[in-house]
């Protein structure tokens, strides 16, 4: 389903600097801008309708009417009551109110990533995994978090992958990377220097590139051959990587998940092989007392 002010959102970087205009006045005026037709649109924003239809069709849409009727749609979904909830932590909340804002920042997390799935690429991003003779992830933070988490899911079906701390490492990986390789880049800001030198070494040796990162114009979706799109959410505690992070995971999982029905058989066996067990106690490996006494 098409989520019409995400889309705007999102493409703004990919727009013309008219094409801007309109999507600047219609993300600040949302409930306004609703209400006017093409023509009054275009009249407030000193451009052409026809530079309007051209916004909408970049979005995705055949033109301004079904845009229209998309984000009116939306705005009744996302009530008033949400729009208090999506309000920055303030210093004397409640712990009541800081559990229902980080909570509904992550659902809208969530929701917005899904939203930015392209399937097609998704579907090329599956077919690469299988055929990769190893898989190289690099992240920088908290996203290495995520990387580490995706190395663990591939490890337990037996596909071979690698990921390391250490940045001289991942430098390493990268640069014995080779074609039959393939390098998943986790990076929510999409400027992470060291990422970016990483990628820069294999694209030199033609390692194909899947980036984990959010719609925008950057370094890393530039180097990039494959995007995998997160949400633009973080918000006061950035530095925590709340909302980025649970995208970025939910990405690895639909990932991982699509990868794994692709051989679902045998996938299903190696996670059930490769399934931990409750551990024997200490007192469960003593002998009985009966055992005890035999000689």
């Amino acid at each position: 389903m098409k989520n019409p002010l995400l889309q705007l959102r999102e493409s703004q970087e990919l727009m013309s600097a008219t094409e801007r205009s309109v999507a600047d006045y219609l993300l600040a005026h949302q409930g306004e801008a609703m209400n006017l037709s093409i023509h009054q649109l275009a009249e407030k924003t000193f451009v052409s309708p026809s530079t309007v239809i051209r916004m909408c069709q970049r979005i995705g849409f055949a033109g301004y009417k079904e845009f229209r009727q998309a984000v009116t749609c939306e705005m009744a979904v996302r009530r008033l009551d949400h729009e208090h909830k999506q309000k920055e932590i303030a210093r004397f909340d409640s712990l009541e109110e800081i559990a229902d804002k980080v909570t509904y920042r992550n659902y809208i997390s969530l929701e917005d990533t899904r939203n930015l799935i392209d399937f097609g690429t998704l579907r090329e991003c599956v077919d690469l995994l299988q055929s990769a003779r190893m898989v190289l992830l690099f992240g920088m933070g908290a996203s290495l978090c995520a990387a580490h988490d995706l190395n663990l899911k591939l490890i337990r079906l037996n596909k071979p992958c690698m990921v390391n701390d250490d940045w001289h490492v991942q430098m390493l990986q990268a640069k014995n990377a080779t074609k039959e390789d393939l390098a998943i880049v986790v990076s929510y800001s999409g400027e992470t220097v060291e990422v970016i030198e990483c990628m820069k070494a294999l694209r030199e040796n033609g390692t194909p590139i899947i980036a984990i990162t959010r719609r925008m114009d950057s370094p890393v979706t530039k180097l990039s051959d494959y995007r995998l799109y997160t949400s633009d959410s973080e918000a006061t505690f950035r530095s925590g990587a709340m909302a980025s992070r649970i995208s970025q995971l939910n990405i690895i999982d639909i990932l991982f998940v699509a990868y794994a029905n692709t051989e679902y058989d045998y996938c299903v066996d190696q996670l059930s092989k490769t399934h931990f067990h409750k551990p024997a106690t200490a007192h469960s490996l003593e002998p009985d007392a009966d055992q005890a006494e035999r000689p």
